[in-house]
C-alpha cells in the first residue's frame, strides 16, 4: 500500500467528492478514480459509497482513514525527523500533556529552549493517561506529562517540581461553598463529575471505601468543559486547583478536599526510545539541573 495513495484516500475522505480532491490533489478524477478502485481490490473491500455527487466512507472506509491518519501522522513524523538532522536550529518535538498548572514548568522550559534553537516547534496534545499512553505507545509522541507515576518497566520519567492539589468547582451559591474544605461525607447525595481516571484511582485514594457511597453522574477529560457544565448546574466537579479560576463573574467557587490529596507531574518518555537530535536535546533541557525562572 503505498503512501501517496493513502494520502489520496484520505484527500477523498475529507472533501467527500473525488472532483474536488481531484482539483486539491492536482490529478485528473479518472486518474484518481482509477486508483482507488485499485485500492479497493487490493484490500478486497469497498471504501466508498458513491452517489450522483457525493461519496461517502463505507464501515471499512471509516477503520482504513482512521489507520491511514495514524500511517501518515508517524510518516511526517519521521521525514521532520530526518530533516532535523541536517539542521540543528530546529525540528518538531510532539508532548502529550494532562491538564495541570504544574504544565507552566515545561512552558518555561520550552520557552528558554526556543532562545537556543529559533526554529524549535512544538506540539501538545492535550487529553488525560489513557490518551497519552495510547499516542506514546505508538510512536505518535515523543514525551508525555502525565499525573500518576509511570510503570518503569515501560517508560523512563523525571518528576517535575510542585503538587497539584485536589478539590470542588461548585456554584458559589452552593451550600458547601459556605465551608473552608469538603470532606467525602458532604459530598455524598450529590450529582459529581469528574475524569473517569480519577474516579477509579485517586478519589478511592482519597477517601477509601466511600468512595462507592459517591455518585458520579458525569465524566470529563477537559476541566473547562466540566465546568460549564457544573455553571449549569449538572454538578459538582472534583478537579484540580488552578484550572479553573472561580471569580464573582464565573459564578463558581473552589474549595480543596479535606483530608488533602495531591497528586505529582512526571515528564515521561518510552524505555530505549531512539529520539530525534532535537528531541533528545530537547530532554537535555530537562535533565540538566537548572533554576527556574
Amino acid at each position: 500500500m503505498e503512501i501517496r495513495l493513502l494520502r489520496y484516500f484520505l484527500e477523498i475522505a475529507r472533501e467527500g467528492s473525488m472532483t474536488a480532491a481531484a482539483q486539491t490533489l492536482h490529478v485528473s478524477q479518472s486518474a484518481l478514480s482509477k486508483q482507488m478502485r485499485e485500492l479497493e481490490e487490493g484490500l478486497g473491500k469497498k471504501l466508498f459509497r458513491r452517489g450522483s455527487r457525493s461519496m461517502s466512507l463505507t464501515d471499512e472506509g471509516m477503520l482504513l482513514r482512521r489507520r491511514a491518519e495514524d500511517i501518515l501522522d508517524m510518516v511526517d513524523k519521521t521525514e521532520e525527523e530526518f530533516r532535523a538532522m541536517d539542521e540543528l536550529r530546529g525540528g518538531d518535538v510532539y508532548l502529550g500533556c494532562a491538564e495541570s498548572h504544574l504544565i507552566a514548568t515545561v512552558a518555561r522550559k520550552i520557552k528558554r529552549f526556543r532562545a537556543a534553537y529559533p526554529l524549535f516547534r512544538y506540539h501538545i496534545i492535550s487529553g488525560d493517561r489513557t490518551v497519552v499512553l495510547d499516542r506514546l505507545d505508538r510512536g505518535l509522541l515523543d514525551f508525555g506529562v502525565v499525573v500518576e507515576m509511570p510503570d518503569p518497566e515501560r517508560y523512563q520519567y523525571l518528576e517535575l517540581p510542585g503538587v497539584d492539589t485536589w478539590g470542588v468547582l461548585m456554584p458559589a451559591g452552593h451550600p458547601l461553598a459556605e465551608k473552608k474544605t469538603v470532606r467525602a461525607d458532604d459530598l455524598i447525595g450529590e450529582e459529581l463529575i469528574c475524569s473517569e481516571q480519577s474516579i477509579e484511582v485517586d478519589i478511592p485514594r482519597w477517601c477509601g471505601k466511600k468512595a462507592d457511597r459517591l455518585r458520579f453522574t458525569g465524566t470529563t477529560n477537559l476541566a473547562y468543559n466540566g465546568s460549564v457544565f457544573v455553571r449549569e448546574g449538572l454538578g459538582l466537579m472534583l478537579s484540580f486547583e488552578h484550572l479553573i479560576q472561580p471569580c464573582e463573574e464565573s459564578g463558581l467557587a473552589f474549595r480543596p478536599l479535606e483530608p488533602r490529596l495531591e497528586n505529582r507531574l512526571y515528564l515521561i518518555w518510552k524505555k530505549y526510545q531512539v529520539f530525534s537530535p532535537i528531541a533528545q536535546r530537547f530532554l537535555d533541557e530537562f535533565l540538566k539541573p537548572q533554576p527556574e525562572a
